[in-house]
């Protein structure tokens, strides 16, 4: 079960953690991407960008769930 986060008395959604450490991987991904020159080869890469967010959102979610 997800744990609300408390900052300073206030709790917040466990997203607030996660959301930041998944558009980190995301960004990081974008640059090895173009580093490589393997980003052109994408068709549509606004998708793919989503997508990536949202499969690091979901690892992120998974591994630091706290089972």
């Amino acid at each position: 079960m997800l744990q609300a986060v408390v900052l300073g008395g206030m709790e917040f959604s466990p997203l607030v953690v996660y959301i930041p450490i998944a558009f980190m991987l995301s960004a990081l991904t974008r640059v090895i991407l173009h580093r490589l020159d393997w980003h052109d080869k994408i068709w549509k890469v606004a998708w793919f960008e989503i997508s990536i967010f949202i499969c690091y959102l979901a690892l992120t979610v998974y591994l630091l769930n706290g089972r």
